[in-house]
């Protein structure tokens, strides 16, 4: 294009664009900051609003746990858990006792017991069977009781007579 006035007006536009551009652009950037603005304005009434709801929270559990601890008695715990401990240390007692052996004295050496066993046994001479009260294994019971049901139930029917003679329930 060729200078002259037909150029200079375009130029002038051009110029009045780009200048209204920049306001726009100015203005989109103060938009855009106020409305960043009011958004950290919401944000922080909400954070404001959590807090409160929070230390509502607190000071009502607070209050519950002063009226839960009015009913508690420190003084009558520490009374209970030493009943508890004297109550324990009884039982023990009470176990002790039960379990003391009357026949054997409590000063017993093993090593003087064994000593004893070897000396009875090389004075002893049993041959070659042992005394049956030295060996390991039980004695064999006699068969006092009758045997054990089987599980299996079976009805009585009209053709079954009742036995004439109940059976013992013990067998010798």
């Amino acid at each position: 294009m060729r200078d002259g006035p037909g150029k200079n007006v375009l130029k002038q536009q051009a110029l009045k664009v780009l200048q209204q551009k920049k306001q726009y652009e100015a203005q989109r950037d103060q938009l855009m900051q106020q409305s960043f603005n009011m958004e950290s304005a919401v944000f922080a009434m909400d954070n404001v609003k959590n807090t409160m709801s929070t230390m509502q929270a607190m000071q009502d559990a607070n209050k519950a746990m002063k009226k839960q601890y009015k009913n508690v008695d420190i003084d009558k715990i520490y009374d209970i858990q030493d009943e508890m401990a004297d109550l324990m240390d009884q039982a023990n007692e009470v176990q002790e006792l039960m379990g003391r052996s009357y026949n054997m004295p409590d000063d017993l050496d093993e090593a003087d017991l064994e000593a004893e066993l070897d000396a009875l046994g090389d004075d002893l001479s049993f041959g070659e069977e042992m005394p049956s009260y030295l060996n390991d294994a039980e004695p064999a019971m006699p068969e006092l009781l009758p045997e054990a049901p089987d599980g299996s139930f079976r009805q009585p029917t009209e053709n079954t007579a009742a036995p004439a003679q109940a059976e013992p329930a013990l067998r010798m």
